[in-house]
This record gives C-alpha cells, sequence and structure tokens, in this order.
C-alpha cells in the first residue's frame, strides 16, 4: 500500500518522542551544554602526566625524560629536553627528569601510542572533553605545568587500568625496598668481619719494613772419627847397603 513505510516511519518517531519523557533509556539527546552525557572510561582526549602528589607536582613526575614518546608519537607533537641533573623516583632510585615536555594539541591526534609505550607509565590518556581554548596559538601548547595531574585523578578518570598499574608499581618498590635491605646488611655484616680482624700497622712512607729473620737450624754434635788400628805384620828391618 502507498505510505506504508511513511507511516512506519512516523510510528517510530512518535514512540521515540513520547519515550524519551518517560524512559530515560530511550533518550537519544541531551540539552548540552547545560546537560551532559556520562563519558566512557575508555574515551580518550589529549595526554596527560602523573604526578604522585598534587602538592609537588614537578617534583613527584613518574617521567624520566627517556624521550620514547617522542620519538613514536606520529605526528610528532611532542617535546621533550632532559635534565643535567637527577632526583629520585618513586622507589627511591635516582633518575632524570623533564626540564622541558610540551605537547602540541593542534597536531595531536589522540592516538594514544605515547601511552601504550611508556615504560614507567608516565604518561596517559585524559577525559577532558571540552578542549576548546580561547587563544589559537599559545592556547593549543600545553607545558609540563598544565600537563601534569596527580595519581587521584588518574585513578578518578581510569580506575580499572590505574589499579593495576598501581599494584605493579607497589611492587616494584616493595622489590626496590628489599634489595635495598639486602645490600645494606651484607655491608655490615662485611664491616664487622673486618674490624674483628686485627689491622696490621701500617709503614710510614719512605721506611724500609722490618724483615723476618729467617728460622736457624738446630746445630749437630759432630762423631769423632775412629783411630786406625795397628797393623798385624811385623816391621821389615831396613835393606843393607
Amino acid at each position: 500500500m502507498l505510505g506504508t513505510g511513511l507511516l512506519k516511519g512516523l510510528a517510530v518517531t512518535a514512540k521515540n518522542f513520547v519515550g524519551s519523557y518517560t524512559t530515560p533509556e530511550r533518550m537519544v539527546t541531551v540539552s548540552y551544554p547545560e546537560e551532559k552525557a556520562p563519558i566512557g572510561e575508555n574515551y580518550r582526549s589529549f595526554p596527560f602526566l602523573v604526578c604522585e602528589t598534587p602538592d609537588d607536582p614537578m617534583g613527584t613526575l613518574r617521567c624520566v625524560a627517556c624521550q620514547i614518546c617522542e620519538k613514536e608519537c606520529p605526528p610528532q607533537c611532542i617535546y621533550i629536553e632532559k635534565s643535567k641533573d637527577k632526583k629520585p623516583d618513586a622507589t627511591g632510585k635516582q633518575q632524570f627528569y623533564p626540564a622541558i615536555f610540551d605537547i602540541d594539541t593542534s597536531v595531536c591526534m589522540s592516538c594514544g601510542i605515547c601511552a601504550e609505550v611508556c615504560p614507567f607509565d608516565s604518561i596517559k590518556m585524559d577525559k577532558v572533553f571540552e578542549v576548546a581554548p580561547s587563544n589559537r596559538f599559545e592556547g593549543l601548547l600545553l607545558k609540563r605545568e598544565q600537563l601534569a595531574k596527580s595519581n587521584a585523578y588518574y585513578n578518578e578518570i581510569r580506575p580499572a587500568e590505574a589499579s593495576e598499574v598501581d599494584t605493579r608499581l607497589a611492587a616494584d618498590r616493595k622489590a626496590a625496598e628489599e634489595k635495598a635491605a639486602a645490600a645494606a646488611a651484607a655491608a655490615a655484616a662485611k664491616a664487622a668481619a673486618a674490624k674483628a680482624v686485627p689491622a696490621t700497622p701500617a709503614t710510614p712512607v719512605g721506611a724500609t719494613p722490618p724483615s723476618t729473620p729467617a728460622p736457624v737450624a738446630p746445630a749437630t754434635a759432630v762423631k769423632p772419627q775412629p783411630a786406625p788400628a795397628p797393623s798385624a805384620s811385623a816391621p821389615q828391618p831396613p835393606a843393607a847397603s
């Protein structure tokens, strides 16, 4: 019958229109920006740097300026300069840190490769939906101070992923502490053993060390040789001339 498809379409539209007022699951849109739809955990926008504490973000960055993310970034939107000195990381190991860490968001395509290749779990993908800046130049270039966000924020936006990372880092810290404790115990035992052995007095510079006399063999008594025995034959007279 002519117009059957049109009537079916109108019925679907009317059903969704009425259902949007009675059933929240049937809502097809929201009144943005007054109302905002929830963002899934897998959504990603631009990268950010994870720091351990929000009180000292620059001093507790996980990033060690290895520059792997800079090399692997397809659009080359990451720029890093390594520091000249080192500072202790979360495990207490002395590491370099980024003196400069910039991301050009006008080039970034939010692929997430930087977060995948990072061996220190220091760079992750953010979930900020509204990223339009008021300045089209400086506002699109994010510095390390703007990129640094706490680990608590990371647990808030990606709880499952952050929990797995925290568990792995906690195991690494425990292993590092046990290794340091074992090394300290070995050093203490070595020092105690060295202290128990009496030290030999050192010879002054330029002085000849005293020579140890060679051991003298004990004297051996010499036995007297026996006198020759007298001959049994009589002596012969001298021959006559």
